[in-house]
């Protein structure tokens, strides 16, 4: 994979033009390629735990399905019946085999067609020869993630060095559990949502509580790592919530690893694991889900306060962002500003925006 400088980060540039953000047909290309050949999230282990059990989801438009096999392997497919092209499954469940709502042909769990009424022995059908699209999915410790692009290079080629640092950071995260599932949604453009969530230098302004209560915003650093945008704080003395410093090594630190193009470890001191993960749905509309974890999924009135706390204060202080930032930049007033670069790369710097543009343009520039 082509890779861009770091360097590139931290030289004087302007942010993007308002069309990547506005135009709907950019978002269409969008879904055909970046989106396509990005690593998205599918689901937490914790949500597939027996044989048969899936979950339905769109990843650049496509309606796939997540689902554990008979032999415990986690597979991925796109969510299409491979007679006339009838969807398979909806929402979440479980399923002993994968039965078509149109003509009952039915699937094994591993994706083989088993039988299909009234096709054997006809000329032109081979079952053996008909199986569901697969899709390569990767676990991430205990997150599984999806691609559309066969050829993609793996997560850790993508996110070099990144699972290691989040294991020893947080070494229990493999058994830890969502307690809280919170959705929301930002009526903006996907771009615009990660564009706030990779900057501090608005923190001190618009994030009371974060700043006060969670981290100590001078200590906030945003270090590129491959696509990865690894933020550090040091925990404010001010913690409107208990830690237990000896839970951890790292229990007064904030960490988030940000992994292009929408998906979020977040870790508050505590340490507290949360995630963020973006659903681009269109051009100006981009769902999101918040999920707060705990070791062994074990109720925590701790983890839900934090979680409270944050819905009311810091996602809904961005929500009203994005939503502003999005009507703005569709004024015929509205000049690309020069991002604010700090070498340093220290709380006021937008040097983030710079990566995300630099991965934007990349990519985009393959076509599709």
């Amino acid at each position: 994979m082509t890779r861009v400088a770091p360097g590139v980060y931290v030289q004087a540039q302007r942010a993007m033009e308002p069309s990547v953000y506005l135009d709907p047909a950019v978002f269409e290309a969008e879904k055909s390629s970046l989106l396509s050949r990005t690593w998205q999230y599918a689901c937490h282990s914790s949500q597939l735990p027996e044989p048969g059990d899936f979950i339905t989801y769109e990843v650049a438009g496509e309606s796939l399905f997540t689902m554990r096999d008979t032999d415990g392997v986690v597979r991925t497919f796109y969510n299409v019946c491979m007679h006339r092209g009838h969807q398979l499954l909806d929402g979440s469940g479980t399923r002993r085999q994968i039965v078509c709502p149109y003509h009952a042909w039915t699937y094994r769990l591993d994706g083989r067609l088993r039988s299909a009424p009234h096709a054997e022995g006809r000329e032109g059908f081979d079952a053996s020869e008909i199986c569901l699209t697969a899709v390569k999915t990767e676990d991430f410790l205990g997150f599984y993630f999806v691609i559309l692009d066969d050829t993609a290079p793996s997560m850790d080629t993508v996110y070099p060095g990144i699972r290691d640092s989040i294991a020893e950071f947080l070494p229990t995260i493999e058994r830890m559990m969502p307690v809280a599932r919170l959705e929301f949604r930002a009526e903006a453009n996907w771009k615009v949502a990660i564009e706030n969530y990779n900057e501090c230098y608005h923190c001190k302004t618009a994030h009371k509580s974060f700043s006060k209560g969670v981290v100590l915003p001078d200590t906030y650093t945003i270090e590129p790592m491959g696509r990865c945008l690894n933020h550090r704080a040091q925990s404010s003395p001010k913690q409107y919530y208990e830690i237990d410093y000896d839970a951890s090594p790292h229990a007064a630190e904030y960490r988030s690893f940000f992994l292009w193009p929408l998906f979020t470890f977040q870790i508050y001191p505590g340490p507290i694991l949360n995630t963020f993960s973006w659903r681009p749905e269109s051009v100006d509309s981009t769902p999101f889900y918040r999920e707060w974890f705990s070791l062994e999924g074990e109720d925590s009135p701790v983890v839900r306060r934090v979680a409270d706390e944050d819905a009311r204060t810091t996602v809904a202080e961005d929500l009203d962002l994005v939503r502003s930032v999005q009507r703005g930049l569709a004024s015929r007033g509205y000049r690309p500003g020069p991002l604010i670069i700090d070498p340093d790369m220290g709380l006021n710097s937008e040097h983030t925006i710079a990566a995300i543009k630099a991965w934007y343009t990349e990519e985009m520039e393959k076509g599709e």
